[in-house]
């Protein structure tokens, strides 16, 4: 590794499913090229959550510098506006002192907001307030006919209440349509994603020894932790794959193999979203997870950007 780097070195983006090993491969680079590690995951966010978010251990992290891990409290909601903030300047920081930003994440939102051109409008409590209020009494069809009226293009991508809501306070702030903020595919820095593959089928396998191994670690013992702290009120939290199943454990609903069993399928639902969304992608390049040539193949595509000098050679 050559010590004289100059600044304004390359992002580099470990992406893809969950249980893919994003998080190994993030160490890994980083301790081939020299980088530290920013979180991209945003149930990893939360302080406490830990087993259920399959959160990378201080040994597992071998020395390696991790950003934006256990930052805010269960009752916090994630933003995905503060997230791009804080990792953009992560990453400015980083890169001056001569070392990659590793970001690693399968949050696809949070991702392109690190990474890509993408402007985030503000809110106003009480325009969003009064926008609840007719979702309450008028009902989701009527707000959608109003988005359909002011912005035809959102309604045709967004159909959930909370997203319909949000569009509409937009566009009352803003006078623009919501469509007009969403994000395209252009970096903000130079940058490298890459992706991990997995088979479908062992993907599926992985996830279902993935959640059987979180059980018999205790994650109903740290969602009962969790629970008093606020995790039942946490918008974002309790939402979290395994932490809404098991919160059921403990009103009685599940049983916990019903709740290990709820938590497989969520997962495979979700790791499905993440490659449908990661896919679209075409600058990821994609590298089998399974690979023995992995990290040798991953420092190659670094080595590969734009100027190969950049380390050392």
């Amino acid at each position: 590794m050559n010590s004289a780097q100059p600044a304004g070195l390359p992002v580099i983006a470990v992406v893809g499913p969950t249980g893919s090993g994003k998080s190994d491969l993030g160490v890994a680079l980083a301790l081939e090229l020299g980088g530290e590690v920013i979180n991209a995951d945003s149930m990893q966010f939360y302080r406490g959550m830990d087993i259920g978010t399959a959160k990378i251990t201080e040994a597992e992290r071998r020395g390696v510098p991790h950003h934006l891990l256990d930052i805010m409290d269960v009752t916090e909601e994630a933003s995905v506006s503060a997230f791009q903030t804080q990792a953009r300047e992560l990453i400015r920081d980083i890169s001056a002192r001569g070392r990659f930003p590793i970001l690693v994440g399968g949050s696809g939102l949070y991702v392109r907001a690190a990474l890509d051109v993408l402007e985030f409008p503000g809110t106003d409590p009480a325009v969003r307030a009064r926008i609840e209020a007719d979702l309450e009494t008028l009902g989701l069809p009527a707000l959608r006919a109003r988005l359909q009226e002011a912005d035809p293009v959102s309604a045709e991508r967004i159909s959930d209440a909370r997203r319909v809501v949000r569009a509409l306070e937009v566009i009352e702030l803003t006078g623009r349509p919501f469509s007009s903020f969403m994000p395209v595919r252009e970096y903000v820095r130079p940058t490298i994603q890459l992706g991990l593959r997995v088979e479908r089928p062992v993907l599926h396998e992985r996830l279902a020894r993935r959640v059987d191994a979180m059980v018999e670690q205790g994650l109903l013992e740290e969602v009962r932790r969790l629970e008093p702290q606020g995790l039942r009120s946490g918008r974002t939290a309790s939402r979290a794959l395994g932490y809404a199943q098991f919160l059921a454990v403990l009103d009685g609903k599940l049983s916990v193999p019903d709740a290990a069993d709820a938590t497989v399928v969520a997962t495979r639902q979700f790791a499905r979203r993440q490659l449908t969304w990661f896919r679209a992608d075409p600058r990821i390049t994609w590298l089998d997870h399974d690979d023995p040539q992995l990290l040798h193949r991953a420092t190659e595509a670094v080595r590969g950007w734009g100027r190969p000098s950049i380390l050392g050679e």
